[in-house]
C-alpha cells in the first residue's frame, strides 16, 4: 500500500473523542438530574452542537444536602491530547438568586491576560462551552419540571499539573486547563484544531500590542529565536509547525509590523522553493531545486547529481561543505524571505533566521 494511502487509511480509522466542553456539559447535566430527582445516574445522554443523543458514562456521583457533583472521564479517542483520562467534574448547587451561574473550580484555569475569548479574571471556559453547559443544565431543569436556579462549578482534579503541558501558561491562563471545544467532538490530529491554536496565540499577541511576531517551525527553532530576541514577550513566539501558510495569512490579517520566520534547513528549503505548507504529505524536500541552487554556487555536474540523489536537505549541506562550496544557507534564507513576502503580497516586512540543529545561526534573509 502506498504511504499516502496508508496515511489516509489510518486517518479514516482513527477513533474520535470528546472535548472538555462535552464532558463538562455531560457532568453538569448528570449532576442536575441527580440534584432534582435524588437518583444517581450511571449514564447521561446529551446533544452536542454537531451530534445528537451522545451518551456519556458517569464516573463519579457525590450527593450532599444541597448539591451534587458528577464526573466524566475525558476520552480524546486516538488524538494525543494531554487532557485524555482526566476527570471533568461539575458540582450543581441550588441558589436563591435567579438564573444559572457558571464558575470554575480547582483545576480550571483563570484568565490573567487580555486578548482571549474570555475576559480577564474569568474561568477559562470558552464562550461556546459556556453556552453548551448552561443550555444543557437549563434543558435538564425544564424537562424535570424544576423551576429553580442553580450554580454550576466545573473542576478538573489534576488539571493544574496537566496545564503545564499546554500553551495555557504562555497565554496567561493560570491554575488549570481550559474548557474548550465548539463541536464537542475531538477529531484526531485535526488540522483545524492546530490552526485554531495558532490564531489564538497570534490574536493575543496583537491584542497586547506586540508589533513583531516570530513564527517558528518547531520547539528548537523557537528556543533559538527567543535567544535572538530576548526583548520580545513569550507570546510573540508562535509555533506554526508545517502551517506556515496559515500563520503568514493571519499575520497579514492582524496587521503586524514585522514577521520573523525561524527554522532549519529542511523546512526553510521548502519555503525557499515556494512551498508554504511544509507537511510531508505536500511533498518532501525538492532536491532538484537544491541541485539548481548548488549550480548557482559553483557545483559541477557530478556534485549536482549527488545532490539530486541526497537523502535530506542536511545531507545536501554536508555534500556542499565537503566540496568547500559556501552560500547555500544564505541563498535559502533570502529566497525564503522573498517567497514568504510574495505569499502575503508584501503586506508585512519579513525576515528569516536559519539555524543548525545546535542553535548556531547560519544565515538571515530580509525583505
Amino acid at each position: 500500500m502506498p504511504s499516502h494511502s496508508r496515511a489516509a487509511w489510518r486517518k479514516a480509522n482513527l477513533r474520535e473523542g470528546y472535548t472538555t466542553s462535552a464532558c463538562a456539559t455531560a457532568a453538569a447535566c448528570a449532576a442536575t438530574h441527580t440534584l432534582v430527582t435524588g437518583q444517581r445516574v450511571e449514564t447521561i445522554t446529551i446533544d452536542l452542537p454537531v451530534r445528537s443523543a451522545v451518551t456519556f458514562p458517569i464516573e463519579t456521583c457525590l450527593q450532599q444536602d444541597h448539591s451534587v457533583t458528577c464526573g466524566v472521564i475525558k476520552d480524546a479517542g486516538d488524538d494525543p491530547d494531554v487532557t485524555h483520562g482526566l476527570e471533568i467534574r461539575a458540582e450543581v448547587a441550588w441558589r436563591n438568586e435567579p438564573g444559572i451561574v457558571l464558575e470554575g473550580g480547582v483545576g480550571v484555569g483563570h484568565v490573567t491576560k487580555p486578548g482571549l475569548p474570555v475576559p480577564v479574571g474569568e474561568p477559562a471556559i470558552n464562550p461556546v462551552p459556556r453556552r453548551m453547559i448552561i443550555r444543557g443544565v437549563a434543558n435538564e431543569l425544564s424537562n424535570l419540571g424544576a423551576e429553580r436556579s442553580v450554580q454550576v462549578t466545573i473542576s478538573v482534579p489534576g488539571g493544574e499539573a496537566v496545564a503545564q503541558q499546554t500553551m495555557n501558561p504562555k497565554l496567561g491562563i493560570i491554575g488549570g486547563i481550559s474548557i474548550l471545544g465548539t463541536s464537542g467532538i475531538v477529531k484526531p490530529f485535526s488540522v483545524s484544531a492546530y490552526r485554531a491554536s495558532i490564531y489564538i496565540e497570534l490574536k493575543m499577541a496583537a491584542y497586547n500590542n506586540v508589533n513583531h511576531v516570530v513564527l517558528t517551525t518547531g520547539a528548537r527553532s523557537e528556543t533559538y529565536a527567543e535567544g535572538q530576541y530576548p526583548h520580545l514577550p513569550e507570546y510573540a513566539f508562535v509555533q506554526v509547525g508545517d502551517h506556515l501558510d496559515y500563520g503568514l495569512k493571519q499575520t497579514r490579517r492582524l496587521q503586524f509590523q514585522q514577521v520573523t520566520l525561524s527554522g532549519m534547513v529542511g523546512k526553510l528549503s521548502k519555503v525557499a522553493a515556494g512551498q508554504m505548507q511544509t507537511h510531508i504529505s505536500q511533498g518532501g524536500v525538492d532536491l532538484g531545486f537544491l541541485a539548481d541552487v548548488a549550480v548557482r554556487l559553483g557545483a559541477d555536474e557530478s556534485l549536482q547529481e549527488h545532490i539530486r540523489n541526497a537523502n535530506t536537505a542536511h545531507h545536501v549541506q554536508l555534500l556542499l561543505r565537503k566540496a568547500e562550496i559556501d552560500g547555500l544557507e544564505t541563498y535559502l534564507a533570502q529566497q525564503a524571505a522573498e517567497k514568504a513576502a510574495v505569499f502575503i503580497n508584501h503586506a508585512v516586512p519579513i525576515n528569516v533566521l536559519l539555524w543548525d540543529i545546535r542553535g548556531k545561526l547560519l544565515a538571515e534573509g530580509t525583505v
